[in-house]
Formats: C-alpha cells, structure tokens, sequence
C-alpha cells in the first residue's frame, strides 16, 4: 500500500505574494511515496515479538584491518566503523524495503515546502543522550557545522548545499538549501548522527582519540581492547526502544566485533567458535574453506541472502593526479590487463558477474545507444563529449579468457601503450621519448586482495611495465590514501539505492582537489560536474533514471578504473543460535542484522555439546 497525502498534512503559507504549500509529516521520501502510514506500528520485515538478550558475535565491519580512533567523522586516524553504526540516532531513519524512505527517530516530524528552499525538523522532547542530557537543536546545529567545517570530504560535499542551519527553538531546526539542491537533501540530512555538542568541549572534534563516544543510540561501547576488539552493549535507559521504528529491532544485548588483518586466522578463529556469525568476502573460502567439524555437524550453516541494493563500485581506480594516468591510452592498456574470466573461474569459482557499471544492478545503468531523455541530457553536452558515446553502447571492459595469459588482450594493451610513446627498449622496459621508465606504485593494507592483484601485476610487467605490489600497515595506507600517494588503489563504494548529493565526493571537480576525499581517481570534468547536478536536482525518478544513465555513460568513457564483480547476494556463515525475518530487509544487509536476534534453546544445544562456550 502506497501513501500519499493526505497521509501527510499540507497547510498553506503566506510568506510572500504567493502562497507555498507546506508539507508536515511523520516520514519523507524524496520522490513523494511513502509505504507506511503515520500510524504504523513496525516495519513489515521486523519481528516485533522477538526474543531480547545474547550476544551477536561478529568480524569487523567492512574488512577493516585495524582500529586507532573512535572518532569516526574526520579523515584521521584509522576509525572503527561500527561505532557509527550503533552509537548513534539520526533525526529519521531508513525504511530497508523502501527506495528513499525515511521516518521519524529523533525527528517526530519534517515539514518542507514545495520548492525545497528549506526543511525543518521538529525533535521529541523525551530525545536524550547517554548521559542523560537532552537532545536539542542546537546539538543538531553543532553537528551540521562540525561536519561542514571539519568533517570527513564525503560530508563536506554531501552538505555543500546546506545554506544555513538555526535553532528555532530547543526541538526546532531549520536547513536552508540552495535552489536545486535536490529532493534527495532532506533524507540526507535526517540520516546523518546528531552528535552531543557538550561531549566535544573535552573531546575535539577534528582529532583522533580513543575516548569511548556518546550518542543517544541504542548501545553504548562498553570494552575496548585496541586494535583487536571492541563491545557495544544496551543502554539499558535507551529513551526510543519502543518507537514504531525500532519495534523487533535492537534486539541483541550485545554486539562484539573481532577484528582480522589475516583472512586465513579469521576464519579459522570462527570454526572455533570464537564468534559466531561472518560474512564471507571471498568466494575461494565460501567454496572451500567451511569443510571443518563444526559445518559437518550441522552446528554452523552457510546462508545466502539476497541483496537488493545497486552492487558496490569497486575496482582498481586510477589516481589520475599522476601525469602518466592523463593519458587514456595508458588506461585502456591497463584495464585490458586485467583478465576477469580467469579470475572469477580459477579464483572466485566462476560466481561473480563482472561490474560494468556505476550503477551496476539497477535501472540507472547505461545499456545500448542512448536513446530518449538520456539522449536529450547528452546532446547538452555533445560538443564537450567524444562521438562515441553517441553512437556506440556504453564502455564494457574486456573481460578476457579463462586462460593465465591472454596474448590478444596483451596485444591490445602492448598496442596502445605504443602509441601512447611508451616503448620496449632493448632490457624489455618501456620508456618514453626522454627515457622514462613506465611504472605505478600500488599499495594496499590487506593481503586479501593479493591473490588478485598479483596475476594483474605480472601481465603488467609482461607489458615492460614496472609496477610494485606493495601491502602495507594500515595506518601508513591511511596517510597515504588522504594525500593520494599512490598510481592504483583497490576499493569500493557503497552506492544508494537513490543516488544524491554524495556523488560529488565520489567524481566530483570540488572532491578532487579535497585531501582525503573518496574521489580516489581525481576525476575534474566539467560535464561529469553537471550531470551529478543533474541527478541531485531530480524531481521524481522519471527525472533520476535518464540523469543517471547518462552520468554513468560518460564516466565509462572516461576509463577510470577497472571495473571488479558482483554477486548479487551476501555470503553469511552463522553458528545456528540465531533467528532471522521470514521476510529480511532487502536494501540493507549490515543494517537488517540490527532486526536478527538470538535463540537461546538453539544455543544452549549447542553449549550441552561441547560446540560453543557458554560465553555469549
């Protein structure tokens, strides 16, 4: 069932000589449609009669090796990411079967014209911190000028559009957005922590420490034993337990995070019970790797869960800061040396599907001649763009042969590196005109992806190429990665199911020039520029789709990166003494684990068996 007003309250405001109407309402979409009424009682993929207690057992979030900050906000440091995902509540939060959904947390309300010129947000008294304090709007006002200030890039960019911030009130606030700033902003905003402003007089904002953060969320971070562990439990005074949104959420007492810098050791410390639920990031252990006693009992099982969000955008970026990565020839030759056909057999067991696009598994990717309102959107730009991406489909990559060594793809490669006037000397290098030698450094902080890597590495020295593979300490990445001191680096992004304002962190001219941005490639294009603008200006998904496709067309044929795979599904290891949704989420998989909880019959079982200690 779709909502529409007059599940919203609309009154007319006279502010001017003509009359906005302004929209009040218990949730926001930015294309308008909202799934649950204002009198809902809990999402459809929650169990509201959930058992309470136990302990959710887990490796890191994300892969992250290492931890030595807990402030998680700022470029510093090497952060934990779970302390965002726990500690702290937003003005409204996401509804996971939804597109673009929001609903009051913190916020028991939004009010918006139609213009979006501004959004405010009205706060529930009863809102607290930790401690007690009250959460009030000026905390709101905080948080939005720290991020701004001295934030991380990705909310620097994502907040360039927030004119100005005010406390009407103490449970008022109000965002003035700039004219086109995008439908997409306000659940932007209502998504973001609201940070205690008092915390910060002790603790600075703009620096790395340790000290354990506070929030108004749901846990609290009660043990720290850095860089290995890290513990939330229950706030036993939680203030929004029983709020409509987090109804058959929240349900374990604990989280407990192990962290990992060697796969191989973190999959042996989970058939060993030492925690209790994993997701699998490499398809070779999925396939291999759970043959211990513990799976042949029946006491942990491998479960696929399906995900229903854009796959990741990740890939072997190009840092094209580097004068040799200007030239495309250069790039084409690199992503021709990437052979993913024999890689995904030999390597990942023939389960991936190579990603092509930006938007990869959604109806925003690019496919055929442009046609329609993409092709109307490109034409704007016809005399900036090449005539390919005019007339042919979008860029795919070669994907190769299921062989170690692809001599025509080589072939390729050698080719254009030849006509780019990187040529073989006599020693087998190829240098240019003034006698260069051709080579990239590329690091890395996990030797997860080296059995990857590595088969690239040495058909790029097949080519002349002198290129070193180095895996380094986390934090010496960190450093290197905020300053761009690399030729390639491995990584993906997150990409929203509607995407924003957060694309200019990721491609943007302003993030290029950002130390410590996610705009790894340094990309700085004008037209790139405006087509991100174009999608964080649209209206109604009509408008997104056409925007996005031609987005993606052009950064296709801009070649930088070498695009990896996607599954389409999320690869989770459990020890059977959890219960999950009939129904789970499908927007968020990290996110839906907050609505899993624990079965004690299940694992008192496993206790009495000797499988488990009774320690969770």
């Amino acid at each position: 069932m779709k909502w529409h007003f007059p599940a919203f309250l609309i009154i007319t405001a006279f502010a001017g000589p003509a009359a906005a109407e302004v929209t009040i309402s218990h949730g926001y979409s930015a294309f308008g449609d909202l799934k649950y009424g204002p009198d809902f009682t809990h999402f459809n993929y929650a169990n509201p009669g959930a058992p309470q207690g136990g302990t959710m057992s887990q490796r890191q979030l994300y892969g992250t090796p290492t931890f030595d900050s807990l402030n998680i906000f700022i470029i510093k440091g090497d952060t934990a990411p779970e302390a965002g995902h726990h500690i702290y509540d937003s003005l409204m939060v996401r509804a996971y079967d939804e597109p673009d959904a929001m609903y009051g947390l913190i916020a028991e309300t939004i009010e918006y014209p139609d213009d979006l010129s501004y959004v405010v947000f009205n706060l529930r008294p009863e809102a607290r911190f930790h401690d007690g304090e009250q959460v009030t709007a000026q905390d709101v006002v905080f948080t939005i000028n720290a991020l701004k200030t001295d934030g991380h890039p990705y909310y620097r960019n994502l907040l360039s559009d927030v004119v100005a911030v005010e406390a009407e009130s103490d449970q008022r606030v109000r965002f003035d957005l700039a004219p086109g700033a995008g439908s997409a902003l306000p659940g932007d905003i209502a998504d973001l922590a609201v940070l205690p402003e008092h915390f910060y007089d002790d603790n600075p904002f703009d620096e790395s420490w340790m000290t354990w953060p506070m929030g108004s969320g749901p846990y609290e971070v009660t043990a720290v034993d850095q860089p290995r562990t890290i513990t939330f439990c229950k706030d036993p005074d939680y203030w929004a337990q029983d709020l409509p949104v987090n109804v058959g959420k929240n349900n374990f007492e604990c989280f407990a995070y192990e962290y990992f810098a060697d796969e191989t050791v973190g999959l042996e410390a989970f058939a060993a019970g030492e925690y209790t639920m994993r997701v699998e990031y490499r398809a070779a252990s999925w396939a291999t790797g759970y043959d211990f006693p513990a799976v042949q009992n029946g006491w942990v099982k491998q479960i696929l869960l399906p995900d229903g969000r854009p796959a990741n955008a990740q890939g072997i970026w190009f840092n094209m800061r580097r004068p040799v990565l200007q030239d495309i020839r250069v790039r084409q030759a690199l992503e021709y040396a990437f052979n993913f056909e024999w890689t995904n057999e030999t390597l990942f067991y023939g389960t991936y599907n190579r990603t092509d696009s930006f938007f990869e598994n959604t109806e925003m990717e690019a496919v055929g001649i442009a046609q329609g309102d993409e092709l109307a959107i490109l034409e704007t730009f016809r005399d900036q763009l090449p005539p390919e991406v005019f007339i042919e489909p979008p860029h795919i990559p070669y994907a190769g042969i299921a062989t170690p060594r692809d001599r025509a793809a080589l072939r390729t490669a050698a080719s254009l590196l030849d006509d780019a006037g990187w040529v073989v000397d006599d020693a087998g290098v190829r240098r240019n005109s003034v006698g260069e030698a051709l080579s990239f450094e590329f690091p890395d902080d996990s030797r997860g992806m080296e059995r990857i890597i590595v088969p690239f590495t040495e058909n790029l020295k097949s080519l002349g190429i002198d290129v070193t593979f180095d895996v380094i300490d986390p934090s010496t990445w960190s450093e290197r990665r905020q300053t761009f001191d690399f030729d390639l680096s491995v990584t993906g992004w997150g990409v929203k199911v509607t995407p924003g304002a957060e694309l200019r962190a990721f491609y943007g001219s302003k993030a290029a020039a950002s130390e410590g941005s996610n705009n790894l490639s340094g990309l700085a294009d004008p037209v790139v520029d405006a087509l991100i603008e174009r999608v964080v200006a649209a209206q109604t998904r009509e408008d997104l789709i056409p925007a996005a496709r031609a987005l993606d067309r052009v950064l296709r044929s801009k070649h930088i990166w070498v695009g990896h795979w996607h599954s389409g599904n999320h690869r989770v290891a459990i020890w059977d003494i959890f219960g999950i949704p009939n129904e789970p989420a499908p927007y968020d998989f990290n996110r839906g684990v907050d609505f899993w909880w624990f079965d004690q019959e299940k694992y008192q079982a496993l206790v009495n068996a000797g499988a488990l200690t009774d320690r969770f």
